[in-house]
């Protein structure tokens, strides 16, 4: 069941970005974080399994312009579509929010190119993007994540 993230989810949030991190999958988040930015977050909750089996977050980074970040599905739920329930969310919540430019900067680009999402060169996009970037130890000269932005 997809659904907007809820305060008792912050701790589940942060452990799954912090486990996909360690994997250097995607960037660290601290708990505070996460706590302001608790309204960007989807989570997908099994009902079945009563888990999170997966998150994403839509956050907003000027006026024609949002990002998909933080997308993790658990190890144990993959291949089940949903990481394209939660991309399909922030998107659409773009979308009424008339944001009609969203960017990504990802290591699964098969992934998003199969959500709709084409490579551009990071140079392209916003300079407003960069905040997080500053804080990666892969800052400037080693960031090998592949920009991509769908244009709605």
């Amino acid at each position: 069941m997809l659904r907007k993230a809820r305060i008792g989810d912050v701790k589940t949030i942060h452990k799954m970005i912090n486990v996909s991190a360690s994997k250097e999958e995607i960037l660290p988040r601290s708990l505070m974080d996460i706590y302001s930015s608790l309204r960007d977050f989807f989570v997908y909750y099994d009902d079945r399994e009563q888990v999170v089996a997966g998150i994403c977050a839509m956050s907003i980074i000027w006026e024609n312009l949002a990002e998909v970040r933080s997308l993790y599905v658990d190890e144990a739920f993959r291949r089940r579509g949903i990481g394209r329930i939660l991309v399909e969310a922030c998107i659409s919540e773009a979308i009424t929010l008339e944001l009609f430019r969203i960017f990504t900067l990802t290591y699964k680009k098969e992934f998003f190119q199969q959500v709709g999402f084409h490579t551009v060169d990071r140079s392209s996009l916003s300079e407003k993007i960069w905040t997080d970037c500053f804080r990666c130890p892969k800052y400037p000269e080693y960031c090998d994540e592949v920009a991509m932005i769908i244009e709605l």
